[in-house]
């Protein structure tokens, strides 16, 4: 049978009981603002009961405190997770589409839209006073101000795509930053629940890390128990942490890191590429994949932004080897409509890398013979495997299908403009004469990247060669938007612009002024997107007006979401003050009685020891 002193057995557990609710009650209270904090709650359980012999059975023991738990849903954590990936990218997208069509909106003053308007009605002008030097120089110089919008926005994009690289940077070293933190929490983790009791403050630190993530590549976790010798479940967990499609970046207290590799000048995947953007690559050496169609967050964002093509890259199949002594040339055969036109041409002047049949190379140069097929020169020094007739058939490839219009997309809409107008305005004003009735030459041209210089007519037109005895095989493929410019020659002296097409006519004369003015408004002549030549801001601004849109509507959905899944979240494991006020009340009330109980059995035990006599 119980003794004499099991009541007070029983009342000191319940005073237990109410003091560890009152603690935590107040805990729960004092973190009411703290970030990432679940509200606790004491687990109790009555005592396993005393079995007495006599006629009413067991006897009751009193409560047993089991724990203080965390109030959380794990559900909402992994929607919540979900969520704030997609908010990430769209986040991102938003931001530098805003960017890029503040860059195009034309400003009435400086836009292209204005430029290409006051170059249409200076060609006007000179048919009015074709004899005139000073209306041709007006003219060239309207022409200067679009070569100069050109150069400027290629610059813009540039230093944008510059902004994005480093913004990559600095996610991979949050990643890298993060990871290591979870991986040292979850030690403390096990260490501390080890011992039977569970880690609530660090466990949420852990799930604010991991929100935290979540923003910047998607993540998904497993946690798993730590097994003992006897391989039963231990005190301990294994959390295992993957991101980027399910790549693993922490397993319990081991984490990897990822390291951003700067492309060198001759590495670079498109021709307007800024030297230095990043490849992204785990420490061991094991590629990311910086493609990877599951990846998502931030960092999804900002690749796809930086790298995004609209799906056009080169590709095509090894067609023949031809080796040397220290290079090879591989010929590749491509379908793709838009690589077969040099003016869509994104390939890189200074060589790069090339994937063929799953491995990697690298060119020095290359070719095209206007039917499809490529041919590249392979440094055979720097590659890792030799070019075996074995890579006859194999897929090849340069970049990667990334289907976003991101800032290569819209250098490459630029440069492809830009070659087709240069092209149709210098093949009419050379089938023209000058005021002397001498040959006349190109009025657009390219300054020389590596040395002081233009494009020469018959270097574009693949005529004439230069230092190293090469002709130019790819047309207008070497002006881009950077160096896009007037001919120095008629900068200099505007009577050098070939506005006459016969010789023997009055200086009066101007066909060829006409024939321009004919091209730059005829859809027939000059096509751009199913435009004429002034429809080009048109379709690049709605196409970034059309991505911004889609990305903001993205951005304000998720955002949104994000607000209703932390309420349905925070309503479970959010603090509540009120909530909070009456559990205090409760639990005071039952400290209270518990000593009451105590109280009221120092007064039976007094009268039993010291007032019986016994």
């Amino acid at each position: 049978m119980p003794s004499t002193f099991f009541g007070l057995t029983i009342a000191s557990s319940g005073l237990r009981a109410a003091n560890a609710a009152l603690n935590t009650t107040g805990n729960n209270i004092s973190n009411v603002d703290t970030l990432g904090y679940s509200r606790q709650a004491v687990t109790t359980e009555a005592a396993q009961a005393l079995r007495v012999f006599a006629t009413y059975g067991c006897a009751g023991a009193g409560v047993e405190t089991i724990a203080i738990e965390r109030i959380r849903d794990s559900f909402y954590d992994v929607k919540y997770r979900e969520n704030e990936t997609r908010l990430g990218e769209y986040d991102i997208k938003a931001y530098y589409m805003r960017m890029i069509e503040n860059y195009l909106t034309d400003d009435k003053i400086s836009g292209f839209k204005t430029i290409y308007d006051k170059v249409s009605a200076a060609l006007e002008e000179i048919t009015k006073n074709s004899s005139s030097t000073s209306t041709k120089a007006e003219f060239v110089s309207t022409v200067k101000n679009l070569t100069d919008y050109f150069n400027n926005m290629y610059g813009n994009l540039q230093n944008l795509q510059a902004d994005v690289n480093d913004e990559i940077k600095m996610r991979v070293d949050k990643i890298n930053s993060i990871a290591q933190d979870i991986a040292t929490v979850n030690k403390q983790i096990n260490v501390i629940e080890q011992t039977g009791v569970i880690a609530n403050e660090l466990r949420d630190k852990r799930d604010v890390l991991l929100d935290q993530l979540s923003g910047i590549v998607d993540i998904s976790t497993e946690e798993l128990p730590i097994l003992n010798q006897a391989g039963e479940p231990s005190n301990m967990n294994r959390l295992i942490v993957r991101i980027a499609g399910g790549q693993v970046l922490v397993d319990s207290d081991d984490y990897r890191q990822l390291e951003c590799i700067a492309r060198k000048t001759e590495e670079k995947v498109n021709q307007s590429d800024i030297d230095g953007l990043y490849d992204i690559r785990w420490t061991d050496g094991i590629d990311f994949g910086l493609y990877n169609e599951s990846m998502g967050g931030e960092l999804r964002g900002l690749i796809q932004m930086r790298d995004g093509n609209n799906g056009e890259y080169f590709n095509g199949k090894v067609e023949g080897l031809y080796y040397n002594i220290d290079t090879t040339r591989v010929v590749i055969h491509t379908d793709a409509e838009y690589l077969g036109n040099m003016s869509k041409c994104t390939l890189s002047d200074t060589g790069g890398k090339i994937n063929i049949g799953n491995q990697i190379y690298y060119y020095t140069e290359w070719t095209y013979d206007g039917d499809g097929n490529y041919s590249f020169i392979i440094d055979n020094k720097k590659s890792d495997m030799p070019l075996v007739n074995g890579k006859i058939g194999s897929e090849t490839s340069i970049g990667a299908e990334v289907r976003y219009q991101g800032i290569p997309y819209y250098m490459e809409q630029m440069n492809e403009w830009i070659r087709d107008f240069a092209k149709a305005v210098n093949d009419i004003f050379t089938e023209g004469v000058t005021e002397k009735s001498e040959d006349a030459g190109i009025l657009l041209t390219g300054n020389l990247l590596t040395e002081s210089g233009q494009y020469t007519e018959g270097w574009l037109n693949g005529v004439t060669r230069n230092d190293k005895g090469k002709v130019n095989d790819k047309g207008y493929y070497h002006i881009t938007a950077g160096n896009f410019a007037v001919a120095e020659e008629i900068m200099k002296d505007a009577s050098l612009l070939g506005t006459r097409f016969d010789p023997t006519a009055g200086v009066d004369e101007c066909e060829q002024v006409k024939k321009v003015i004919s091209m730059m408004n005829d859809v027939n002549q000059f096509n751009f997107r199913g435009r004429n030549a002034g429809g080009f801001l048109e379709c690049v601004l709605s196409d970034a007006a059309l991505n911004g849109e889609n990305a903001e509507t993205f951005y304000t959905t998720y955002l949104s979401l994000e607000t209703s899944i932390d309420n349905q979240r925070t309503s479970i494991s959010g603090v509540d003050e009120d909530e909070e006020a009456v559990s205090l009340v409760k639990y005071q009330n039952s400290y209270t009685l518990a000593s009451k109980m105590i109280s009221t059995l120092t007064e039976i035990y007094d009268r039993l020891i010291l007032q019986t006599g016994v």
